[in-house]
């Protein structure tokens, strides 16, 4: 299997075949498989890992004493679950699996011998935390300004090129393996809300939405409806 995180990579950093081969190995690294539903790592656990997608969807998030659940980051093959685990002494929010997903775990060291003496795998990196810092800001921006239909069609235009990038996406379809209570937790409204939101972009035009599967009918007018701007997600 394509390691996807050396694809993401190539798009925009000029990689050696040596720097190719060390970043392909990061991910064959203490491959794991987790159930659906499972979390990765567990709110307040210690981790000394991070963890690389190579299948699958899975998120961060938070969950609350009475049971509610916030997602705070979709994480996509390709994606480190948290670049910055190795500074953290507790973990203070959760990573699970939203689908079957497939894991290479890796740790600090390797992280270290992997950069040292090759500046190409070090950008990467790099790239890699200050995307993931972003997407974050993009999604604080989210919640916090933009309305119920602007938030849900600029997460369909951030996933589309997201998945784009590693090779997932099919022109503008798109597989969409998370529920309507997921896209709710990650969007601060409630399931009742998201369905709604749904069909108001597909009587509109802009989306088709059928078996697990996110076509895009209209790109253009979706990236508008959600006040889109690529420029958040370092694709250059």
């Amino acid at each position: 299997m394509e390691n996807p995180f050396v694809r993401k990579m190539e798009r925009h950093v000029r990689l050696a075949p040596e720097d190719r081969a060390v970043l392909d190995g990061l991910g064959r690294l203490h491959v794991r498989h987790v159930a659906a539903r499972q979390d990765i790592e567990g709110q307040q656990s210690d981790p000394y890992h991070t963890h690389l997608i190579l299948d699958g969807w899975a998120c961060r998030y938070k969950q609350f004493p009475d049971g509610r659940r916030a997602i705070v980051a979709l994480l996509l093959p390709g994606d480190l679950c948290d670049p910055f685990v190795f500074r953290r002494a507790r973990m203070d929010h959760a990573i699970g699996a939203l689908t079957p997903v497939t894991v290479a775990r890796i740790a600090p060291e390797q992280i270290g011998d992997a950069v040292r003496g090759r500046p190409a795998v070090e950008e990467c990196l790099w790239r890699e935390l200050l995307a993931a810092t972003a997407i974050h800001r993009e999604w604080i921006a989210s919640v916090g300004r933009r309305s119920a239909i602007e938030r849900l069609a600029h997460l369909f235009c951030e996933l589309h090129l997201r998945l784009t990038r590693v090779g997932l996406a099919d022109g503008t379809t798109l597989p969409m393996p998370v529920t309507q209570p997921d896209l709710a937790d990650a969007l601060g409204q409630t399931s009742v809300h998201i369905n709604r939101t749904l069909k108001e972009l597909r009587t509109g035009g802009l989306i088709a939405l059928r078996s697990r599967r996110l076509t895009i009918r209209d790109l253009d007018g979706l990236r508008e409806r959600g006040l889109f701007d690529p420029a958040y997600l370092q694709l250059s």
